[in-house]
């Protein structure tokens, strides 16, 4: 599925996020509620960041030119950084700044029936756009053997799990806001509504920090899976005409591209044409196994000569 999947998962959330911003703005301008309002601000960083992440799919897929000569597959892992950034400075600073000034100046918030509609509209949609991007998730999980919090960390593809933290922050804020909103009207205490509206707030910086950790890592050239890098060395060092193949270099360029630089040892005497064609092998060997890998390179030396 691959990057459809990611795409899918993507337009599918900035829908959804569209119509909800809406009607929690509706909700927030009747009512008075900063939960309210922090929620609406949130829906409408969430749906812009889907929005930058679409647009960084498709630069990701121009082709390689002079000034970029293994493409600009990176494009993606920098617009995932930019939404990791905007979440934490502004739907995590903007909610954090709202829940502040209703605690100094609290006031009680009206028409509730408004508010809890809208959140329950909210949910149900989110659920929708939240079980998409889950389904895919776990698509990727299973098919690559490991846990759910090491799917995250060693994903090349950020899309996913980005719109899968968003959905379930929002879905965790729309509980936050219900809560506070509850608790205000039941107990009589005001503050409790610009508590939620923090409460939102910390957390949108907390999901913010994992992106944005793992986005940087992928930017900064971050190597290509253990089971690659393990099974390009064990392909080469299979070849007949390797003495030794060292640990490959590698580099993850984009979610489906993959950049090697493997050095292999080879038997002293050998022919120019013999080297050649083992060179050959080991690229279609590699490549045929993982599409991935767009580009390898290898280096071939002679084993040292043992002095005395």
């Amino acid at each position: 599925m691959g990057e459809s999947g990611s795409k899918v998962v993507v337009v599918a959330a900035a829908t959804v996020n569209i119509a909800i911003a809406v009607a929690k703005f509706v909700a927030a301008g009747v009512t008075g509620s900063p939960s309210m309002l922090s929620e609406a601000i949130h829906s409408v960083v969430d749906a812009g960041n889907e929005l930058l992440l679409l647009l960084g799919m498709r630069l990701a897929r121009r082709p390689p030119d002079e000034g970029h000569p293994f493409g600009h597959g990176k494009e993606i892992y920098f617009w995932s950084l930019v939404v990791g950034m905007v979440i934490f400075g502004v739907g995590g600073g903007l909610s954090i700044y709202e829940g502040v000034l209703h605690l100094a100046r609290p006031t009680r918030p009206d028409h509730l029936a408004w508010n809890f509609i809208v959140l329950g509209i909210a949910a149900a949609l989110e659920s929708v756009s939240w079980t998409i991007a889950m389904r895919e998730f776990w698509r990727r999980k299973k098919r690559a053997g490991v846990t759910a919090w090491q799917a995250i960390r060693h994903t090349k593809d950020p899309t996913v799990f980005i719109v899968l933290l968003e959905d379930t922050a929002d879905l965790a804020g729309l509980a936050i806001a219900a809560a506070a909103l509850l608790l205000a009207r039941f107990t009589g205490w005001d503050y409790w509504d610009g508590i939620g509206a923090v409460g939102i707030g910390v957390m949108l910086a907390i999901v913010s920090v994992v992106m944005v950790r793992e986005s940087r890592g992928l930017l900064l050239g971050e190597s290509a899976k253990r089971e690659i890098v393990d099974a390009v060395q064990q392909i080469a060092a299979a070849d007949p005409a390797v003495l030794e193949a060292r640990p490959p270099l590698t580099m993850q360029l984009s979610p489906e591209q993959v950049l090697v630089n493997l050095e292999i040892v080879v038997h002293p005497g050998m022919a120019v044409e013999a080297l050649r064609d083992a060179v050959e092998r080991i690229e279609k060997a590699v490549q045929s196994r993982f599409a991935e890998v767009e580009r390898i390179f290898i280096e071939a030396a002679r084993p040292l000569k043992k002095s005395g």
